[in-house]
C-alpha cells in the first residue's frame, strides 16, 4: 500500500500534534503582544495630561514659546480681568501661580476657586489660552436668595 505509513512508522502521531503546538504557543504569544500593542498605544493617546503650574513654571526653560500644553490648577481670588475678547486670571496649585489669559468664551460655571485645565502656549511671561475647560461636579444646583454657590462638604 503506497502512500499510508507502515506500522514500523518512526514518527508516532503525537510528535506529529507536538510539531504543531510548538508553532502555535509562541504564535499566540507574539500575537498578545501585537494586540496590547496596539491596545496601549490607543489609551496612552486618549489620556489628557496636563501640568499643575509648579511644574509648568519649573520646565519653562524647557518650553520655547508657542509650544502647546496644558495647564491645570484653581483660580486665584484676585486677578480675573475681562475685555470683549480676553479673559485673564491666574492659575495656582498652591505652590506656584501662572498669569493666563484666555481668548474666547469661558464656559458659565467659571468663578474663582474653580478647577480649570487651559491649553495654550507660553507668550514670554504670560500663558496664552485658547482652550478652557472646568474641573465640576455632576450635581447641578441653582443660586438660592442671591448667595453663592457652596462646594458640598463630605
Amino acid at each position: 500500500m503506497v502512500g499510508l505509513p507502515s506500522s514500523g512508522s518512526t514518527a508516532p502521531t503525537s510528535l506529529r500534534k507536538v510539531t504543531h503546538r510548538h508553532l502555535l504557543i509562541p504564535s499566540g504569544v507574539l500575537l498578545a503582544i501585537v494586540v496590547g500593542f496596539f491596545l496601549w498605544g490607543d489609551l496612552t493617546d486618549s489620556v489628557i495630561y496636563y501640568l499643575t503650574p509648579s511644574e509648568a513654571v519649573d520646565q519653562r526653560a524647557d518650553r520655547p514659546d508657542g509650544y502647546r500644553f496644558r495647564l491645570g490648577g484653581l483660580v486665584e481670588q484676585d486677578g480675573i480681568s475681562a475685555s470683549d475678547t480676553e479673559t485673564g486670571f491666574i492659575v495656582s496649585d498652591g505652590a506656584a501661580s501662572v498669569q493666563v489669559v484666555h481668548t474666547g468664551a469661558v464656559p458659565q460655571l467659571f468663578r474663582v476657586g474653580i478647577g480649570v485645565v487651559v491649553e495654550g502656549a507660553w507668550d514670554g511671561g504670560v500663558f496664552r489660552s485658547d482652550t478652557l475647560l472646568i474641573n465640576h461636579d455632576e450635581q447641578y444646583r441653582t443660586v438660592e436668595d442671591d448667595q453663592p454657590y457652596q462646594i458640598p462638604t463630605p
